[in-house]
């Protein structure tokens, strides 16, 4: 087992968010890795901030630089590398994101971007140059977004998303469900979240309560790519959700060199299960400028996948999806 990371005490889930390491030498310091990748994780840093809270940086193994967690989360110089047939905005979200805060790409759904950062920058992230700044409304211009969901009868579903919509204060999130509580038609409310994950404490009383206090059907989608991201911690806070009856839903994005191997995918599907929550999907990546280094081709994806539904029940196994620009739907990957 890895020796603890010496971390500053946290006791909530806010001062874990600001106690979140930022700075490239103190998190190659903490797992003790060499410093002749500071220059270029400087550099990538420079492109897209390092961002890691301590309780994640605590499941990491000192030393091992192809630690899964650790892989998702180093800034490494090929973030640097201009690759053709990656771009800004792989999903053309712009196009979709008429008013502040709104993205609608899919019929009977839309999200609103809560929060207009993480808790940690995954370094995979397809929304890495997302125009948070153009995304962040007032209560005034959330009042505009209601209106709008209101006036479309179609809308079934809110989901909250960002950044981290979990990142927003309580008291704010509450705000937000009690106006869309009363929009009739509204049957239910996602929250996409890695909060979670990486920082368990988030799940508290007052979270519980504004998710589980309104007539909208909770649902909450966690993002866990490894079984060695849900240790105890998170063992105990998603237990807290699905004692209240939260339906609980992962998604995980394949990534070469932290989950593409077949035992990874096993031991994710089987850990989230014991934790009450069941795999949803599998995303290819979304080829975003920076992340080339974490992409698999679509044969060697297919390939892992159709090993996972021979060795899993059907339940267990994640649907493999890509985004597409355009598309009203994920494109499933058979």
């Amino acid at each position: 087992m890895p020796h603890a990371i010496p971390t500053t005490c946290v006791t909530t889930w806010q001062e874990a968010l600001i106690q979140a390491v930022r700075d490239p030498r103190e998190l190659l310091e903490l797992l003790e890795l060499p410093l002749e990748l500071l220059p270029q994780a400087e550099a990538a840093s420079q492109l897209f901030e390092l961002k890691v809270p301590r309780p994640f940086i605590e499941r990491m193994a000192k030393g091992d630089l192809n630690d899964p967690l650790l892989r998702q989360v180093l800034p490494l110089g090929e973030e640097r590398t201009l690759t053709p047939g990656f771009t800004h905005d792989p999903l053309e979200e712009a196009q979709s994101n008429a008013l502040k805060g709104l993205v609608h790409k899919y019929q009977g759904r839309v999200l609103l971007v809560v929060a207009p950062n993480c808790a940690v920058n995954c370094r995979y992230c397809f929304r890495r140059h997302f125009p948070y700044q153009d995304n962040n409304p007032s209560r005034q211009q959330w009042l505009k977004v209601f209106e709008q969901i209101a006036e479309d009868s179609t809308i079934h579903e809110v989901i909250f998303s960002g950044g981290d919509p979990l990142a927003s204060p309580d008291r704010q999130l509450q705000w937000m469900v009690d106006q869309l509580e009363q929009i009739p038609h509204l049957k239910r409310l996602r929250i996409h979240t890695r909060l979670p994950v990486v920082i368990p404490q988030r799940v508290t009383d007052d979270m519980i309560a504004w998710l589980t206090g309104s007539r909208l059907k909770p649902v909450v989608v966690i993002h866990a790519n490894h079984a060695k991201e849900l240790d105890n911690h998170v063992a105990d806070a998603l237990s807290r959700l699905h004692k209240q009856g939260v339906i609980l839903l992962n998604q995980a994005v394949l990534l070469k060199g932290v989950n593409d191997q077949l035992n990874d995918l096993v031991d994710l599907s089987e850990r989230l299960f014991e934790l009450d929550v069941l795999p949803y999907y599998l995303h290819l990546l979304d080829k975003v400028q920076g992340t080339a280094h974490f992409d698999l081709a679509d044969h060697e994806a297919l390939s892992v996948h159709r090993q996972l539904q021979g060795v899993l029940p059907g339940f267990l196994v994640p649907k493999l999806v890509r985004e597409e620009a355009g598309k009203n739907q994920k494109t499933l990957i058979i």
